[in-house]
């Protein structure tokens, strides 16, 4: 839902008065404090160990967590709540993340885990009710600056604003359903991972028109950064990339240039791409060799061309070419793109779902 400012402001603040980020108590918890980077690999391993119940064919990379802690619009020693038991060690953790972007929408990410052997205790709870509670501050924060005009050209941008809280919940797990639930939020978006088995032939698709086919060069990040920008506007829950996080995608450590392609116009505009990551600590949950395909987009000018279907396909016969077994790709089963049945036609089928939670304010 739209609103002004104002309108959002009260809102927030009548969600906030029962709602403080004070530090939450809980009996099996000995002691809560915020996280500084010498937290990475306690927070790392209560993911690790959540990651093996949750979702066991794919685990967060540690470099993941790292990202988080060096990049300008997180602050973890406000935006991240851990639970310590007796003997000192981390069991869970919740942190509240709000998007860099000011187009026109705030929204505050919600995650966390908490260890499995400690599930079904009610800390799960605990902990989403702090960072519902910061998430709620960080936007009547970001809302504070854009009443006061603290950030320069960014509150004139729209007149009319959207804010939320958003939290993901594997559907194999009707306990973080309920705690998601328990918060208020509702579900509203189910995101499927498909998997193809690369033994099957890639179909020969050529590109539409003078549209080249090449592989990912660095020298066009920022290209590629606007072309996702422009592809992804019209996709549910979807906020521009900024340049520290994107950056931090493209010059990661799984990020795979040679299996990434881009689709580039005559002008040398970058209209479409199909971006593949590598983590081998996948493959031995997964149980073969594979690549995970992030990003798949087509600018608007140039959608209906064939393009989608012409870049995946190079990216697939580079993933073959490389000897790897799978790939792997999430999408939201009401993508505005039809994205689900391009997949499929393209020998992907589906495996696990997600359910984005939502808090519209």
């Amino acid at each position: 839902m739209d609103s002004t400012v104002d309108e959002l402001k009260t809102r927030v603040a009548a969600l906030r008065e029962d709602a403080a980020a004070s530090a939450p108590t809980h009996p099996d918890i000995a002691r809560w404090r915020t996280a500084t980077d010498a937290d990475i690999d306690a927070i790392h391993a209560v993911i690790a160990a959540a990651d093996a119940v949750d979702h066991p064919t794919w685990i967060t990379p540690r470099e993941d967590i790292a990202d988080t802690f060096d990049v300008p619009h997180i602050d973890h020693t406000s935006d991240t709540i851990l639970a310590l038991d007796a003997g000192g060690t981390v069991v869970a953790f919740g942190s509240a993340f709000l998007h860099p972007s000011r187009a026109g929408a705030l929204t505050s990410h919600l995650g966390g885990a908490v260890r499995p052997d400690l599930r079904r205790r009610g800390i799960g709870s605990v902990v989403m009710a702090w960072q519902r509670a910061r998430g709620l501050e960080q936007i009547a924060d970001a809302l504070a600056s854009l009443d006061a005009g603290d950030d320069a050209g960014v509150a004139g941008e729209a007149e009319r604003w959207t804010a939320d809280l958003k939290a993901y919940a594997e559907e194999s797990q009707p306990g973080q359903q309920a705690i998601a639930a328990g918060a208020g939020l509702t579900p509203e978006r189910w995101f499927t991972t498909m998997e193809r088995d690369m033994g099957v032939a890639v179909p020969a698709i050529s590109a539409a028109g003078e549209i080249a086919l090449v592989p990912y060069t660095h020298d066009r990040d920022d290209d590629a950064r606007l072309a996702r920008n422009d592809a992804f506007r019209d996709h549910w829950g979807s906020l521009p990339s900024q340049p520290e996080t994107w950056g931090k995608f493209v010059g990661g450590a799984f990020f795979r240039p040679d299996l990434s392609r881009l689709a580039v116009a005559p002008d040398g505009a970058v209209v479409g791409f199909c971006l593949a990551s590598v983590n081998e600590d996948d493959w031995v949950a997964l149980g073969a060799s594979s690549a995970y395909i992030d990003l798949i987009g087509v600018v608007r000018s140039h959608r209906r061309r064939g393009i989608a279907p012409a870049v995946i396909a190079a990216t697939l016969d580079a993933i073959a070419a490389a000897g790897l077994e799978r790939a792997v790709l999430d999408v939201d089963t009401a993508s505005p793109t039809g994205a689900n049945a391009l997949y499929e036609n393209l020998g992907f089928r589906a495996t696990d779902r997600q359910i984005a939670f939502v808090l519209h304010l």
